[in-house]
């Protein structure tokens, strides 16, 4: 099997072993990106070849220093990567090289991972659609007319196209999910605070994103995050729950899982999508589950006007200096610029408000759960939309009145920092993939993983249909 065919478990073993040499791996998913990502511009600031090979030899003489040990590792473009240039997207930041590591690039460089570059995203992240100033814009494997996704874009469509083994992404409004789905492959939100945040700024009100692994099937995703985990002491909120070493297939027979389906109509869904998420959780029940369709848990649109306050409060905190500075206003994203002014003008009252419903629906899910193992949602809405667009204007003629309202599927999780496995769930009539979000209470990664361990076992549906790319 080709190296980069192979999973990264399988790879990090071997390298472990000896029975390949990093610089063969290296030099294989080089060659990769070399055939593969000019046309899809998923990895950029990408290092020199030779220096690459040189620091892939240098692994191979080194005594094994983690789990990663010789992978090739692209990181996403949100993540301060020591000496590697990290954008976050911003013109205000073409050249900024960092003095220090982001919290997850330090564990992923301790685990023995060798970074090659960084992963394509949004400006500073925000909406579902990887294009920006600085690097351009990344496309669909699997039909480069059509978006990747975002915010981590780059990252699963690095992945989709094998041009990595694993990638971290990044989750606050189904920045790792919604491009999982557009895809095809893997991405696990963990648990708000399995996987900490870095010590910046406010880590106290900012509850709703988390970093998280992104792969090609859920042993992976269990490798990288095994990685990620873990508790910080520089943060409040940490959790240490029991990750396995080994993931099982989980036993399906007799677990209750619910469809909410596009929640009594709030969620409009483009054709197609609904019954694809369908056709898997007629999967799910071949597999001895038992799926049953749900009513609207909670007010779709007391969730929305909760969201969009804490977000809007949070991104006009920690862009105010930016905003506040003329010319750097002018270099930010429309949509950036909308959410700080969106939070400028918040009074204290519509924060505790927002608080107020959230912590409503929380007590709600929580009574959900001891009804069902797991809940259900599509991972998107629409289908991979054309590149040329910022995002989609409209579903099924209803007007989308933010940038961002056509990824609301995605609200119920983050808003309460649930753990939700994003898996691939097949492709439409036009060609073109989605997926659905399995979620469950805070605390059942684990779980989640070996549910997503037996639907890959069913489906594979990454090795079933790669994309169709240069050799």
């Amino acid at each position: 099997m080709e190296l980069t065919n192979r999973s990264a478990t399988e790879l990090a073993r071997d390298l472990r072993d000896g029975t390949i040499p990093a610089r063969s791996v290296m030099e294989a998913f080089l060659d990769r990106i070399e055939a593969a990502n000019p046309a899809i511009n998923a990895i950029v600031s990408l290092r020199p070849r030779a220096e690459l090979l040189a620091e892939a030899e240098a692994a191979d003489r080194a005594v094994t220093r983690g789990p990663l040990h010789g992978l090739p590792i692209a990181v996403k473009d949100l993540v301060a990567t020591k000496g590697l240039r990290t954008t976050y997207g911003s013109p205000l930041y073409a050249d900024h090289v960092p003095p220090a590591d982001d919290l997850i690039a330090d564990r992923m460089r301790a685990a023995g991972a060798i970074f090659i570059g960084k992963t394509n995203t949004p400006e500073w992240g925000h909406g579902s659609h990887s294009f920006n100033p600085v690097h351009g814009v990344t496309r669909n494997p699997y039909d480069l007319s059509r978006s990747a996704g975002g915010s981590s874009g780059g990252a699963a469509a690095a992945l989709a196209a094998r041009m990595v083994p694993v990638a971290d992404g990044s989750d606050m409004m189904g920045s790792l999910r919604n491009p999982a789905a557009f895809c095809n492959v893997y991405g696990l939100r963990p648990t708000w605070g399995l996987v900490p945040q870095d010590a910046v700024g406010d880590t106290h009100f900012a509850t709703v994103a988390t970093d998280g692994p992104m792969a090609r099937n859920p042993a992976d995703l269990l490798l990288l995050l095994r990685v990620l985990a873990g508790p910080s002491a520089k943060v409040p909120f940490n959790r240490a729950d029991a990750l396995p070493e080994r993931l099982e297939p989980a036993d399906m027979k007799g677990l209750r899982i619910g469809w909410l389906g596009d929640w009594g109509g709030a969620y409009p869904l483009e054709p197609g999508i609904a019954e694809l998420c369908e056709d898997g959780l007629r999967t799910l029940e071949d597999l001895g589950a038992r799926v049953e369709p749900l009513p609207p848990p909670f007010s779709a649109e007391q969730l929305w006007t909760s969201w969009t306050t804490l977000r809007a409060m949070l991104n006009a905190g920690s862009k105010k200096a930016l905003y506040d500075d003329p010319e750097k206003r002018a270099l930010l994203k429309p949509e950036t610029r909308w959410e700080v002014e969106q939070g400028a003008g918040l009074s204290a009252a519509a924060v505790y408000a927002a608080s107020e419903i959230r912590s409503r629906w929380f007590a709600r899910a929580a009574k959900l759960f001891r009804q069902y193992d797991a809940l259900v949602l599509p991972s998107a809405q629409v289908w991979p939309f054309p590149v040329e667009w910022r995002w989609p204007e409209a579903i099924n003629g209803r007007k989308m009145d933010t940038y961002h309202r056509w990824m609301e599927v995605v609200v119920p999780v983050s808003l309460i920092g649930l753990p939700s496995l994003a898996v691939p769930a097949g492709f439409g009539a036009a060609g073109l993939p989605m997926g659905m979000q399995i979620f469950g209470p805070q605390g059942s990664d684990a779980r989640l993983l070996a549910i997503g361990a037996a639907w890959h076992r069913a489906t594979d549906w990454p090795n079933r249909r790669p994309p169709p790319l240069p050799s």
